[in-house]
């Protein structure tokens, strides 16, 4: 191996050896993790163990887990099993907890037992970045996206999909019955080893249905009639694919460095009712007053951008199309122009639509304008074929007027949405792989997603 470069030889000893911190260069960003978990009060926080215990045997220090939990997650080592290999023989992490290899259980205990603490750890990273003037004071960015939890779709019911089991089930066993009964008619010998195959196939199907008995008790006991075996908190959710069986997870990014500033995780699959809990949480996260949000139309909702208004929150959020008039070709509510002083609505043919009377709807309080004129209209047929066009206006709805004139003034807005939160949920996902969350339960899943959330 001429004119090649050498290694040393692996079994030649040095009169000198090197030490650990010869191999972590000043620019690591493990040293980053190792001042910023020496600066914490781990009592404070609540991390159980910071005390030791007068008797038994010497237990790790919760200072040394967190920094094994904090490198694992900036380095895509999520398993406790990984993580006990890499403390044998990574660098860094010896570099970092001075050559300490706890077992896999005790990684993974912590990680159970210390849940509200490591959350707590998270929100001490957000604060840094507020004091690093990292975040932008005014402007951020809401989304939701759905994970996967540990829990199989087969291992979640509803009560179409239970119906639909025992259905299958009760035909399965139908037909091994009427295959036994030809199996009867065939040589002895035969007959006697397909019977006994297919009584074993009936007993199984038998026996799943009694599990699936037991499942349609806790499902009529549900509040919301589902149910998940492996992880009780997990529940389906309707994507743009098939569908997941997993969380909501919400989060509100800063438009200035990208990073995230709040987050939440939900089994709610349904983004509407997310808009004014997840922007007053990036307010008080950040530590401001005034707080602008934007977020796409999944999250519009009549009340929750008024709650977000009477929050002193400004909102962008962009209509839902969901006229059936519009569908048809006829004229939306959009060409119907409201005059405020005389509470009444103009019509594209020029006809006032006038006050009729208020209703209340889904406890929303609603006003009723149409106009006597609709019959002799030249253009009713674009616009409705009924007797008359009635338009309702919601009690609030100057509110939903004013967003709506911000978003005219600001067409850049839902660019800047999609530059600034989509792209932090495909670097998560990507990260995690294909399983994604591994704990179970949603307070261990949000102790999880804390971590996801911190490092990108």
């Amino acid at each position: 191996m001429k004119r090649f470069v050498q290694g040393d030889n692996r079994t030649q000893s040095f009169l000198l050896p090197e030490a650990l911190d010869d191999y972590v260069t000043d620019t690591n960003p493990v040293r980053v993790v190792d001042v910023f978990v020496d600066e914490l009060d781990l009592q404070k926080l609540g991390f159980e163990g910071v005390e030791p215990a007068l008797t038994g045997r010497p237990s790790y220090h919760p200072e040394v887990m967190l920094k094994i939990y904090i490198y694992g997650y900036l380095n895509r080592i999520q398993s406790s099993r990984r993580l006990e290999r890499e403390a044998q023989r990574n660098i860094e992490l010896m570099w970092l907890t001075g050559r300490l290899a706890p077992d896999f259980k005790t990684i993974a205990r912590f990680r159970k037992d210390n849940g509200k603490a490591i959350r707590s750890v998270c929100r001490q990273f957000v604060m840094l970045c507020q004091r690093l003037d990292l975040f932008a004071e005014t402007l951020v960015a809401i989304d939701g996206s759905k994970f996967k939890a540990v829990n199989h779709r087969d291992r979640n019911f509803t009560n179409a999909k239970l119906e639909r089991r025992m259905r299958d089930i009760e035909a399965s066993i139908s037909r091994y019955l009427a295959q036994m009964d030809t199996a009867d008619r065939q040589e002895p010998t035969i007959a006697k080893a397909k019977t006994e195959r297919l009584q074993d196939k009936i007993a199984a199907l038998k026996e799943q249905m009694q599990i699936l008995k037991q499942v349609e008790v806790q499902l009529n006991a549900a509040p919301d009639k589902q149910v998940s075996l492996t992880d009780p908190d997990a529940r389906s959710m309707k994507t743009r694919g098939t569908g997941v069986v997993g969380y909501n997870v919400q989060v509100a990014v800063d438009a200035k460095h990208h990073l995230i500033v709040a987050h939440e995780v939900t089994n709610n699959g349904i983004d509407r009712d997310q808009l004014t809990s997840m922007a007053k949480l990036a307010r008080t996260e950040m530590g401001v007053e005034k707080l602008t949000a934007v977020a796409d139309r999944g999250y519009y909702k009549s009340e929750e951008i008024l709650a977000c208004h009477q929050a002193g929150i400004t909102v962008f959020v962009p209509k839902t199309v969901t006229s059936g008039a519009t569908a048809h070709g006829r004229f939306s509510k959009d060409d119907f122009i409201y005059d405020a002083e005389a509470n009444e609505y103009r019509c594209p043919a020029g006809e006032r639509l006038i006050w009729r009377y208020v209703t209340i709807e889904r406890e929303l309080k609603l006003h009723r304008y149409w106009s006597s004129n609709c019959q002799q209209c030249s253009l009713k047929d674009k616009c409705t074929p009924s007797v008359q066009r009635r338009v309702t206006r919601w009690e609030h709805e100057g509110v939903l007027d004013e967003m709506q004139i911000r978003l005219d003034h600001s067409p850049d807005m839902m660019r800047i949405r999609r530059q600034t939160v989509e792209h932090p949920f495909g670097t998560i996902k990507a990260w995690m792989g294909a399983t994604h969350f591994l704990t179970r339960t949603i307070e261990r899943v949000s102790t999880e997603n804390e971590m996801n959330a911190s490092h990108p």
